[in-house]
């Protein structure tokens, strides 16, 4: 689930800031696909004939009532697979939303930068229980607010430094404030460009942004509390500088390509740029969809960004992510080969928040109650229909993805219109519709 309105927004950041006209549908409807492009008889194990049509209609009504110009579903069960696109890339437009249609998947990026963090464990290259002040010297020797509606420079001295681990369970001490209330700190990470909310980063370098960053004090004494967001933007800094290589050049060594997630990227390259949808959010104050950010030459994701964001910049499909959720539900393998193993996969669906830490971490309503925090992604213990199981995560410009290793579901939703709720309509539905698909 990544993230600018205006100040006094910021200083309390809802989910919306933090994940985030259709023609006639007809033809617009990718029916029952699986990778072969063809129809095939369910599976006695995969899903139910009329599970699947139920959550066909249910999801096309959203776009028949302009709630999205279009959207992508996507369920996976063994070796069968469903993907269903509906709509239009953007509202008023013609180009029909299709299964390769590329969205900018927000959040979904931080369960991918976990991996990743995890195969430089094994590599010996990190070690989780290690402070990062070896490779991101800009955060060693932390202060740390006296109160955290205090004034920036009324500190104490950190009781230890930021371990690697704390970046990937998000207890650095630094992020998002999901509380009512006036903070000086919030104003600060806004002047320095590294506040959390809808737009990415835009600091020239990642070396820029680590910098601004260090020149702030924490929230919370490192461990003591969990807060969203700026902990995996921090591990991408550290992973670039870990593995000696820009940070996209890492991920596509080591997970796009392994995987075969030949669309996945932090930027769309121009011979691609006809499939990206548009990405639109609503106006509180009129109601209307206004876009967040173009299509085409236009978007912020036409050109490689200054410094790609491992907590919310990729942009891919469907099925790219698919093979990165398959990759974690086999613990680790893909196509027989082994890219993490079963330990690091174990570690990463662990729930490493204490009580005591969630008492202490407001999100929103709800979420500590049915869920944790492993490593980098979010852990399901309790859900209700319409509600993902398993382990995931969502992203705020409306993309989800969840895999759940007691039915062997994965399910992807991908839309492009930003969270303004902690649980869209969309989202709802096809959860609830997924697990009804399943055969009884």
């Amino acid at each position: 689930m990544q993230r600018h309105e205006n100040d006094a927004a910021h200083a309390r950041v809802g989910r919306r800031s933090v994940l985030m006209g259709a023609a006639a549908l007809g033809a617009s409807v990718v029916w029952g696909c699986t990778r072969s492009g063809k129809r095939d008889a369910v599976a006695e194990d995969g899903f139910s004939q009329e599970g699947l049509d139920r959550m066909r209609t249910v999801m096309a009504a959203h776009v028949e009532r302009g709630e999205l110009p279009g959207l992508v579903t996507l369920l996976s069960r063994g070796d069968e697979v469903h993907a269903d696109a509906y709509g239009l890339l953007s509202f008023g437009g013609a180009a029909p939303m299709q299964r390769d249609t590329l969205f900018r998947i927000a959040s979904l990026t931080k369960p991918v930068a976990g991996a990743a963090t995890m195969m430089l464990v094994e590599d010996g290259k990190l070690r989780l229980d290690e402070p990062v002040d070896r490779l991101l010297p800009e955060l060693a020797n932390r202060k740390v607010l006296k109160r955290l509606d205090g004034p920036v420079d009324d500190t104490v001295p950190a009781h230890r430094p930021i371990l690697v681990s704390d970046l990937l369970t998000l207890r650095m001490g630094i992020g998002a404030i999901f509380a009512p209330g006036d903070y000086p700190i919030i104003q600060a990470m806004i002047d320095q460009g590294v506040a959390v909310g809808p737009e990415l980063p835009k600091a020239p370098s990642p070396d820029a942004w680590i910098r601004a960053l260090g020149t702030l004090p924490l929230m919370h004494q490192p461990g003591e509390a969990w807060m969203y967001d700026t902990g995996i933007t921090v591990l991408g800094v550290l992973l670039s500088r870990a593995s000696g290589q820009p940070l996209e050049g890492f991920f596509r060594e080591r997970l796009f390509e392994p995987l075969g997630m030949k669309d996945t990227g932090f930027s769309v390259p121009a011979d691609k740029l006809d499939r990206l949808s548009t990405c639109y959010q609503r106006n509180p104050a009129t109601g209307q969809f206004e876009v967040f950010d173009a299509a085409g030459q236009d978007s912020r994701f036409s050109r490689p960004p200054g410094f790609p964001s491992a907590a919310g910049g990729l942009v891919s499909t469907a099925d790219d992510y698919l093979a990165f959720a398959r990759m974690m539900l086999n613990k680790g393998e893909h196509g027989g080969r082994r890219l993490l193993s079963e330990r690091s996969v174990e570690l990463m669906t662990t729930d490493h928040i204490t009580p005591q830490q969630k008492a202490v971490s407001p999100f929103f309503p709800g979420f500590w109650d049915k869920r944790g925090w492993g490593y980098a992604l979010s852990i399901v213990h309790q859900h209700e229909p319409g509600e993902p199981r398993g382990f995931g995560w969502d992203g705020g410009y409306g993309t989800s993805c969840y895999w759940d290793p007691e039915t062997g579901l994965i399910g992807i939703l991908m839309t492009q219109r930003l969270w303004d709720s902690a649980t869209p309509a969309a989202s709802v539905d096809f959860w609830r519709s997924a697990y009804e698909a399943l055969p009884t």
